[in-house]
């Protein structure tokens, strides 16, 4: 068997050269300009991906977050509502009158956000209803709990904002917070009330709902015969009279109370829901990438295969 001479890449060009080949610069610039694109393309979807990665790592942990914050606020739902529903059944008894003057709006949202659509249900309906009452040639007076609140309709109606409650749901929410808000409320004394707040259904269904709340002025209007025929079922140890004011404060205080600890379930459960999109969403992504660089990787290896063998071949011949 013949042996076959070993032919050095200086002398193959050497040769080339001395042949007149005067475009093999010109496609080796090619080639090398396309390697060059490839690889930078691979290292940017690389990074690309592992961005995805960490993105999804993310979301993951606050799904679990949020999933353990909201069998905390589920359980003070569960305990809280059957202490507030009692006086908020008795105050819903009363009969309901729609009367014209002005109105004090009570939007109750959260201060974070990457929770689907609950502020912005709450702001849109906000709106909806400060739209309408001056529509009709109410004064409005707005209050709101939760920063997104604010900042959702702060631009166009600050004009009407009296007070606002930030930072009430750093800590678990209780009657003494709700109180708290309830009497700040209370001192100005609201002629009508709105309170605005998304009511829990189930993990994945919700409603914002507008509660009328019946005020101390709209109380002391009511006829005492109907006022009468509603509180029969009830009896008062000492007599309504004189315990009215402080049932009515009871009453606000329990309003809100309720209104906040299914507005915090609502926000959790539907953070898990956003959370769990957003993951899904990432892994999607991660896996197009996946495939993207895995195409560019292997064009890459057949385009230096391509190269090789032409190289080859153009040395053997």
């Amino acid at each position: 068997m013949e042996s076959v001479p070993a032919i050095s890449f200086a002398s193959m060009f050497s040769r080339l050269v001395r042949n007149g080949a005067p475009a093999l610069p010109q496609r080796l610039a090619r080639r090398l300009e396309v390697q060059t694109r490839s690889a930078g393309s691979l290292k940017e979807v690389k990074e690309r991906m592992r961005s995805v990665a960490a993105i999804q790592k993310i979301t993951k942990a606050m799904k679990m977050v949020a999933a353990a914050k909201m069998r905390g606020d589920q359980r003070r739902m569960e305990l809280g509502m059957p202490f507030c529903q009692p006086v908020l059944n008795l105050f819903q008894r009363l009969p309901q009158e729609e009367k014209a003057g002005p109105v004090t709006i009570l939007a109750i949202a959260s201060d974070k956000g990457l929770c689907g659509g609950v502020n912005n249900a709450v702001v849109k309906s906000s709106k909806l209803l400060i739209q309408q009452e001056e529509a009709k040639g109410n004064a409005v007076k707005f209050q709101a709990i939760g920063n997104k609140a604010v900042a959702g309709l702060k631009r166009l109606y600050g004009d009407r904002f009296t007070q606002t409650f930030d930072g009430v749901v750093k800590l678990p929410w209780s009657f003494l917070s709700a109180s708290i808000v309830a009497e700040r409320m209370g001192a100005t004394n609201p002629e009508r009330l709105t309170v605005i707040h998304n009511q829990f259904k189930s993990m994945i269904v919700y409603d914002t709902v507008q509660v009328h709340a019946t005020t101390k002025i709209e109380a002391a209007a009511i006829n005492r015969l109907e006022w009468s025929k509603a509180m029969d079922i009830y009896s008062f140890e000492p007599s309504p009279t004189e315990v009215w004011d402080d049932l009515h404060e009871f009453y606000y205080g329990a309003l809100i109370f309720g209104a906040q600890l299914q507005s915090a379930v609502t926000e959790q459960s539907q953070r898990m829901a956003a959370m769990e999109n957003a993951s899904k969403n990432a892994g999607e992504m991660l896996d197009k990438l996946t495939l993207q660089y895995n195409r560019a990787r292997q064009a890459k290896i057949t385009t230096e295969l391509c190269e090789i063998i032409s190289g080859a071949a153009a040395a053997g011949g």
